[in-house]
């Protein structure tokens, strides 16, 4: 294990978006390294008050002429793929005009990206790691030999490709790619990265990581009285936004099937106040709202009152879960919908996780029914084991032991 006694930097440019699974991530990877140094272009989420006061160095601003001008150019590139969006929103518009924006988006990123390097180079010269924590999934060599500092970058998904003005400008900043190292939550997002980067070198890790804070019986005696779920009722939690990737269409079609009451906990944003509507009119669904994005506390809550925690994913989706990241955790069994054989193959034979097949209602509510005849089993301390999601303490060393290997590299 490598012992380099230079500070941990933490690049993260949404530490100031809602609270999940990445600023908890960040937070876990600073405090078990009091010498870090925590990059935050955009501010601080109130989530991360421990990171203030545990004293951590957080850098808000940039440090140098370079890395102003980097993070001004990025912030008004962010401003025009803004202004660009709300233009070519319509689908009047062709492809290519309604994908411009997106492309000064992957723009911005790497020139905020950059400013951050440059100001990790300023205040921490001799770092034992520089990481980006949500990296883009574009531009990668530009981001390094703009930044002048080797690193590594956690990309989480592919959102958006580069079309032909980018991939020019990354094949003139392809040799920076040979100063960095990616790293990927699933093996699904690398083969979609190395499909794009044949050059760019990469290893499939978990991001997020095992706190050990995991929910307490007091805690969930707690959550429940404050639901007014009775002790012998059964309950499922659905967390997090209902984005695209999100099969809300199949646990609503489920719950609309189920013959058992089941209490419903709906934590989130954005919901659909037409679907949850509809979902306070079946006979066997008592519903409980707590809209998003909410901070830790209340979502520990909203864990510790749910019997399992319901997970549906479109098939296909292939990038790492925080919800079942989240629930190994905080040791809340799953339901969880198979959408991605390497997911399933981590989960299968675990009996605190129930696999039903991805966009089937009928499986799902036999499941769901099932919770009152069979109380699911509890997740213990080894079942991250199963996720590959290791331990701070453990992803810090690993950090540093890889970023070791890339600097000796560039040399």
């Amino acid at each position: 294990m490598n012992t380099a006694s230079g500070p941990l930097v933490l690049i993260e440019p949404y530490a100031h978006r809602g609270g999940g699974h990445h600023q908890r991530t960040l937070t876990a990877l600073a405090l078990v390294r009091p010498d870090s140094l925590v990059i935050a272009p955009g501010g601080l989420n109130d989530d991360l008050a421990p990171l203030v006061q545990a004293g951590t160095r957080v850098a808000v601003g940039p440090a140098g002429p370079s890395a102003r001008v980097l993070l001004a150019a990025g912030r008004a590139a962010a401003r025009a793929s803004a202004a660009g969006q709300r233009a070519f929103a319509s689908r009047r518009w062709p492809s290519a005009v309604r994908r411009y924006p997106h492309q000064v988006t992957l723009l911005a990123r790497c020139l905020t990206e950059a400013g951050c390097l440059r100001t990790a180079r300023c205040l921490a010269p001799g770092a034992a790691t520089v990481v980006i924590l949500s990296a883009s999934e574009a531009l990668h060599g530009t981001s390094a030999l703009l930044g002048g500092t080797p690193h590594l970058r956690f990309i989480h998904e592919v959102v958006t490709a580069e079309d032909v003005p980018l991939r020019w400008l990354g094949r003139i900043a392809r040799r920076g790619e040979k100063r960095v190292i990616a790293l990927y939550p699933t093996t699904a997002v690398r083969d979609q990265v190395a499909a794009a980067f044949p050059c760019l070198r990469g290893e499939v890790r978990a991001y997020a990581v095992d706190d050990g804070r995991r929910l307490t019986d007091a805690e969930r005696e707690g959550a429940r009285a404050a639901f007014t779920i009775p002790a012998d009722a059964k309950a499922v939690c659905v967390v997090g936004g209902w984005w695209p990737y999100k099969d809300i269409a199949t646990i609503d079609a489920a719950l609309a099937r189920l013959t058992e009451p089941l209490h419903v906990l709906v934590c989130g944003a954005p919901l659909d106040d037409i679907t949850l509507t509809r979902w306070r009119q079946l006979s066997n669904v008592r519903l409980h709202t707590v809209p998003g994005p909410v901070a830790d506390q209340v979502l520990r809550l909203v864990y510790a009152a749910a019997d399992a925690a319901l997970v549906a994913r479109k098939p296909g989706v292939g990038k790492e879960s925080g919800l079942v990241m989240d629930a190994v955790r905080l040791a809340v069994p799953l339901i969880v919908s198979a959408h991605d054989p390497e997911l399933v193959a981590r989960l299968a034979g675990e009996p605190w996780a129930q696999l039903f097949p991805a966009g089937d209602p009928n499986a799902l509510a036999k499941a769901l029914d099932k919770l009152a005849a069979e109380p699911p089993v509890r997740p213990g301390p080894s079942a991250s084991k199963a996720l590959d999601m290791h331990a701070a303490a453990d992803q810090a060393a690993f950090l540093t032991d890889t970023y070791t290997r890339l600097t000796k590299e560039c040399r």
